[in-house]
C-alpha cells in the first residue's frame, strides 16, 4: 500500500521536472489587482529574477528589488530593460532594507525562509502610512483542510504544467532556480502571528500548496 504512492509521487515528479511551471509566478496578477492602480515606491523582499518586480514597475514610480542570492540579483538586473525604473540589490531580507518606507511590499514564497514574527514586524516597520502588504506564502500542511487543498491541487497542478508548456518538455525557468526549504508554521500558526502583528491582517489558504496574506497600513 505504501508502494504504490511512492510509485505515483516518483512518476509526479518525473513529469513536472519535465514540464516545469512556476507556481509563484501563477500569483504575480493576484498580486496586482490588491494594489492601488498607481504608487510611489513598491520593495518585493526575495525578488529572485525580478518577474514580479518588472511587473510592480506598471503600478510604481520606483521598484526596489532585493535578494539574498547575488547570482540571481544579477540575472534578474540583466532582464530588465535599462528604462525600467526598478533596482536591485543583494542583501539580507530582514537587515539589509534600510530606513525608507514603501508604498507596497511584496514577498512571495520568501517568509517561510525567515524568522517569521520578526519578518513581519520588519516589513510593518517599512511600509508607509496607507501602504499594501502582499505575502505569498508556503505552509506546513496539518488540517484536514490542508490536505484536501493539496490533494485537490494535484489533479490542477497536471493541467497547469500541460497547458503552460504546451503539452510538450521544457527547461527550468530562471525564476524556478532559487534554493526551497519546506515551510515549518501551519497556517493556524502563521494566522496566530500575522493577527497580532498586523491589526486586521486578511490571510486565506489557497490551492497550489499557497496563502496569501494582504495587510493595509492605516
Amino acid at each position: 500500500m505504501s508502494l504504490l504512492p511512492h510509485r505515483a509521487l516518483r512518476a509526479l515528479d518525473r513529469f513536472h521536472a519535465a514540464r516545469p511551471w512556476d507556481h509563484n509566478a501563477h500569483f504575480h496578477r493576484w498580486i496586482l489587482r490588491r494594489l492601488p492602480e498607481r504608487v510611489g515606491s513598491a520593495l518585493d523582499v526575495g525578488c529572485g529574477s525580478g518577474d514580479l518586480a518588472r511587473l510592480l514597475a506598471g503600478r510604481a514610480e520606483r521598484v526596489h528589488g532585493i535578494d539574498a542570492d547575488p547570482e540571481i540579483t544579477a540575472r534578474a538586473r540583466q532582464l530588465t530593460p535599462a528604462a525600467a525604473p526598478v533596482t536591485y540589490a543583494a542583501a539580507d531580507a530582514l537587515t539589509g532594507l534600510g530606513d525608507r518606507s514603501y508604498d507596497v511590499i511584496t514577498c512571495v514564497a520568501v517568509v517561510h525562509h525567515l524568522p517569521f514574527t520578526r519578518a513581519l514586524e520588519t516589513f510593518r516597520d517599512r511600509l508607509a502610512p496607507g501602504g499594501t502588504l502582499v505575502i505569498v506564502g508556503v505552509a506546513r500542511e496539518q488540517t484536514p483542510t490542508d490536505h484536501l487543498l493539496g490533494v485537490a491541487s494535484i489533479p490542477l497542478n497536471i493541467v497547469m504544467a500541460l497547458l503552460k508548456n504546451r503539452g510538450r518538455t521544457a527547461p527550468r525557468p530562471v525564476s524556478m532556480t532559487a534554493r526551497t526549504r519546506p515551510a515549518d508554521l501551519t497556517f493556524t500558526e502563521i494566522g496566530r502571528v500575522a493577527r497580532a502583528v498586523l491589526p486586521g491582517v486578511r490571510l486565506r489558504r489557497r490551492l497550489f500548496w499557497r496563502y496569501t496574506l494582504v495587510w493595509r497600513r492605516r
